[in-house]
C-alpha cells in the first residue's frame, strides 16, 4: 500500500492514512482502503479496527486537486458514488471501526469518520464539512450522515456555513463518542478498542449485523440524490471558481 499502513496489536487492527501533509482522500487512498478492509475481513482475525491519520491531521478532506482533472458531471457523480460505496461498506462492516481523530477531519475526512462506528476526538480537533465555501457540496454521504448524529438544525448550520466545530463541541452535539486531551488520544482509543476486543467474536459479529437495520429506508435515496447533485454542481461556474480559488489560496468570487 502506497498511502496506508496496517499493523495489528493482539486482535486489534490499525490502519494509518499516510499521505502528508493533509492526508487528503484521493481516489488512490479510497481504493487502497477498500482493498485493505476486504483483506482484513477475509482473514477474519480482528475484533476491532482503528483508523487514524499520520502527521498533523486525521484527514483534511478530499483531494481537491484531483477534481480539476474531471471534465463532465458524470465523472464527479461517479467519484461521489464510489466514495459512498466504500463508506457504506465501512458502516456495514462486520468488525467495529473506531475513528481516532486529531488535528482536523474536514470534508471527505469527516465523511469517512462518520461512516465509522465510533469516533474519539481530541478536544482541539476541527470537524466540519466546508464544501460550500468552495461552491460545491459534500459528496460522500455527508448530507445524509451528519443530520443523523447532530440533528437537522445543527447539520444545516455546519454545512451551509462551512464552519467547523471543535472536538469538544463534537462530543457535546453527539458527533463524537468522547473528546480527550491531545496527548491522551492513542491511549483512550486503544483502551476502548481493547474493551471491545475482550468480548466474544460471535457477540461482536451479531451486534455489527443488527445495528445497521436501524438505518432508515430514505438513506439510500438521499445518498443517490447527493451524488447526482454533486455531479451537477461541479458543472457550474461557481464550482469552478471555488475550486480554483482554493488552489490559488484566495477568497472565491461567486456570481450565482
Amino acid at each position: 500500500m502506497k498511502t496506508l499502513a496496517y499493523e495489528t496489536k493482539n486482535e486489534i487492527g490499525i490502519i494509518t492514512i499516510k499521505s502528508p501533509p493533509a492526508n487528503a482522500l484521493s481516489s488512490t487512498i479510497l481504493e487502497e482502503l477498500d482493498k485493505q478492509l476486504q483483506q482484513i475481513e477475509q482473514e477474519n482475525k480482528m475484533k476491532a479496527l482503528i483508523i487514524k491519520g499520520e502527521g498533523k491531521f486525521f484527514s483534511a478532506g478530499a483531494d481537491i486537486k484531483e477534481f480539476t482533472s474531471f471534465q463532465h458531471a458524470s465523472d464527479y457523480q461517479t467519484l461521489a458514488e464510489k466514495g459512498q460505496q466504500i463508506f457504506d461498506r465501512i458502516e456495514q462492516y462486520s468488525i467495529p471501526i473506531i475513528a481516532s481523530i486529531h488535528g482536523a477531519a474536514l470534508g471527505g475526512g469527516l465523511e469517512l469518520a462518520m461512516a465509522c462506528h465510533i469516533r474519539i476526538v481530541t478536544e482541539s480537533a476541527k470537524l466540519g464539512l466546508p464544501e460550500t465555501t468552495l461552491g460545491i457540496i459534500p459528496g460522500f454521504a455527508g448530507t445524509q450522515r451528519l443530520p443523523h448524529y447532530v440533528g437537522s438544525a445543527k447539520a444545516y448550520e455546519m454545512i451551509l456555513t462551512g464552519t467547523p466545530i471543535s472536538g469538544e463541541e463534537a462530543y457535546t452535539v453527539g458527533l463524537a463518542n468522547k473528546a480527550v486531551a491531545d496527548d491522551k488520544l492513542d491511549e483512550e482509543t486503544h483502551k476502548l478498542a481493547n474493551l471491545i476486543a475482550a468480548k466474544s467474536k460471535g457477540s461482536i459479529n451479531a451486534v455489527m449485523k443488527l445495528v445497521p437495520y436501524a438505518k432508515t429506508e430514505q438513506f439510500a435515496k438521499g445518498v443517490h440524490e447527493e451524488a447526482v447533485a454533486f455531479g451537477k454542481i461541479f458543472g457550474t461556474e461557481d464550482a469552478r471558481e471555488g475550486v480554483q480559488a482554493f488552489m490559488e489560496k484566495r477568497k472565491p468570487n461567486f456570481k450565482g
